[in-house]
C-alpha cells in the first residue's frame, strides 16, 4: 500500500466549506459524489462514508433477530418495570 498522508491542514471557507486535500481523499477512498456523515466525537469533527457507517451499524445489530421490534421490546420492558413499581 502506498504511503498516504494521515493528516493535512485544511482551511474553513467563507461559507463553512472544507476542501479535503486530494491525497487524503485518495487515502480515505472518498470519491466525487460520495455521501459523507459528519459527527462530533470528543470535540472533533469526524467524516465517514455513508456506506462505512451503515456497515458498522449492521454489524453492531447483527445479533438482533429479523422482524424483531426493539421499540416494542423496550416498551414491554418499561411496562413490566412500571407494574412492578406500582405493586410495591
Amino acid at each position: 500500500m502506498a504511503d498516504f498522508p494521515t493528516h493535512a491542514e485544511v482551511r474553513l471557507g467563507e461559507q463553512g466549506q472544507l476542501v479535503i486535500p486530494a491525497a487524503l481523499r485518495k487515502s480515505l477512498g472518498f470519491e466525487l459524489g460520495d455521501t459523507l456523515i459528519a459527527r462530533l466525537e470528543d470535540g472533533r469533527l469526524v467524516l465517514e462514508k455513508q456506506e462505512n457507517v451503515q456497515r458498522r451499524l449492521k454489524a453492531r445489530f447483527s445479533h438482533v433477530i429479523k422482524n424483531t421490534s426493539l421499540a416494542d421490546e423496550l416498551i414491554a420492558q418499561r411496562r413490566e418495570e412500571a407494574n412492578g413499581e406500582m405493586g410495591e
